[in-house]
């Protein structure tokens, strides 16, 4: 069965979304968390309020852009909530583009569904924090940690490339918190932590980030578990 997708924002061209190539982004509303630190208010709070734009609009320009693109960064919101997700991609990859998909793991049979099916080649997943405080950090409460895990042990025992990733804010995440992390990740091949920036999408206004040498000294407290940890974001 088709569903339809909601898209909620294409980024023409981007160096950043996905390492090594020249790609698009493309948005997708609505999300299972409401972290009050995330940028993205307006796609996960009122995705329906947003100006949409049509499939086959974004189909006709990465179909135009073949060969000066060569990847696809599909995020939001959260992506893997929506029942059109393996449409879409199926619908990119037959265009020819190499796929990323970002994700906060909380669905990891669509993860599992999607990774089985070859439609995705990178995966960057967002860990929001120690699992034992994940449901002040995601502001949900109740929150099932194990789907979490889930997702972190397909992940790294899959065969597609990947990155866990955290944003770093000043008031919810201390060295405890970031050895935590690395213990639920040991073995990644790679970690990101990113500063916090405040931005007027933010949910809940008023955090704080952490200066250079401070994230620095919290990337040490995850090296036992993870040697490649790196700054992104950071001044």
């Amino acid at each position: 069965m088709w569903y339809a997708v909601r898209i909620c924002g294409l980024n023409k061209t981007t160096l950043l979304d996905y390492p090594g190539h020249v790609a698009a982004t493309v948005f997708l509303g609505g999300c299972n968390f409401r972290c009050p630190f995330c940028q993205n208010g307006d796609l996960v709070l009122k995705p329906e309020g947003q100006p949409a734009v049509e499939k086959e609009e974004v189909m006709a320009f990465l179909r135009k852009r073949k060969g000066v693109l060569t990847g696809v960064c599909i995020t939001g919101g959260e992506p893997t909530i929506e029942r059109g997700l393996a449409e879409l991609i199926e619908e990119v990859k037959n265009i020819g583009y190499l796929v990323k998909l970002d994700t906060n793991g909380y669905c990891p049979e669509v993860i599992r569904k999607l990774t089985e099916k070859g439609l995705v080649d990178y995966i960057a997943m967002d860990i929001k924090n120690d699992l034992k405080k994940y449901g002040e950090t995601v502001g949900i409460q109740g929150i099932d940690a194990g789907r979490i895990m889930d997702s972190i042990r397909w992940i790294i025992n899959g065969k597609m490339d990947y990155e866990f990733r955290t944003t770093v804010v000043k008031e919810l995440h201390g060295r405890e918190d970031m050895s935590a992390i690395g213990k639920a990740i040991k073995g990644a091949k790679a970690y990101f932590l990113q500063g916090y920036q405040e931005s007027g999408g933010v949910i809940a206004p008023g955090f704080h980030a952490y200066g250079k040498e401070e994230m620095e000294e919290l990337a040490e407290w995850v090296k036992p578990f993870v040697p490649n940890v790196q700054l992104r974001g950071v001044e």
